[in-house]
């Protein structure tokens, strides 16, 4: 073997075998609709550590925060296209491609984080990971509890059903939320969520409904006054990934995303409990005027369930499934 032969054989192999080393790291895309800050971007973050240590480092994920890969359920398209590979994202997003996982968006279905943490890691949640496998290519591996949509708006405060008259409300392109407002008396306007804070600002909607915790993630106490403590809907942002990227994986890296979503859940759920009293202060602290709904908040549950619940029973598997559901909650 002449001098060149000899210098090169050894560097060709140091270099394939960097090749397939570097084949076998893998750089996964997460999307996340929210800011971050918020408990999208924290379950996210704590996903990313978890899966990167399970993995050894081989495989990491990249977070992409605040619509920067589509709005959410543009996400979830992607995601079952197998061209996005992870997405955290609010519920009632995943509804219009997997309509049973909306029995957890009906109007006061949820009355407390608990009542959350039951449905979503118990047999009612194992039944709808299944079904948006099955109807929308993507499974649900983890969850962001983000606690109680509160109504914020730049008019005024609002603690009766009645005081909603005449205000533009916001409103995700969801049904069961579409409807709730209707039951309130108020054709409210469904924008998509990266649109919401520009149209807040520019006062083409008076108010909007989220977490405390995403109320200051997104900043809207910059545009927004009036907070009103409804409890209608309990926010929940599963984390998805695409049904095709996770079967495309070695069991091993498949047994880490599960792992690492199930630990992330419970950290998310340790993270509401620690943090959402602590925002509301801070909100306070920065201006807004937070209000509780007149006499207990009756009026709008009596509304919403009674003119909401039935129109929904088809499409979330039936009345037995909303009754199966609030068993579940000892109710």
């Amino acid at each position: 073997m002449n001098f060149r032969k000899a210098v090169l054989v050894p560097v060709l192999a140091a270099s394939l075998f960097a090749t397939a080393q570097g084949a076998l790291a893998t750089t996964f895309k997460m999307a996340l609709g929210d800011a971050a800050g918020g408990t999208q971007w924290e379950l996210g973050q704590k996903f990313k550590t978890l899966f990167e240590q399970k993995t050894g480092g081989k495989h990491k994920v990249d977070l992409f925060p605040n619509g920067q890969l589509g709005d959410e359920q543009n996400t979830v398209n992607n995601a079952a296209l197998g061209t996005l590979d992870f997405s955290v994202l609010a519920i009632n997003n995943v509804t219009p491609f997997s309509p049973t996982v909306g029995v957890l968006t009906l109007p006061y279905v949820i009355q407390s984080a608990e009542d959350a943490r039951e449905l979503t890691l118990g047999e009612i949640g194992k039944e709808l990971t299944a079904n948006t496998v099955r109807d929308a290519g993507v499974r649900i591996v983890g969850w962001a509890y983000s606690g109680f949509r509160v109504l914020t708006n730049s008019k005024r405060p609002v603690t009766s059903v009645g005081d909603l008259k005449g205000m533009v409300i916001r409103v995700p392109k969801n049904e069961i939320m579409i409807a709730t407002y209707q039951a309130w008396g108020i054709n409210p306007t469904p924008m998509a969520w990266t649109e919401t804070f520009t149209a807040l600002q520019q006062r083409v909607v008076d108010g909007q409904d989220n977490p405390y915790i995403t109320v200051s993630a997104m900043k809207f106490n910059e545009v927004q006054k009036y907070v009103t403590n409804i409890r209608y809907i309990f926010s929940l942002e599963p984390l998805i990934v695409s049904e095709q990227v996770f079967q495309d994986q070695k069991p091993e890296v498949q047994k880490a995303i599960l792992e690492a979503g199930r630990e992330a859940t419970e950290y998310s759920f340790q993270y509401l409990q620690q943090t959402e009293d602590r925002i509301r202060k801070e909100l306070a602290a920065k201006g807004m005027q937070i209000s509780d709904p007149a006499n207990g908040e009756k009026e709008w549950m009596e509304k919403a369930t009674a003119q909401v619940w039935p129109k929904f029973y088809a499409s979330i598997g039936g009345k037995d499934k909303l009754d199966k559901v609030l068993k579940t909650l000892g109710r």
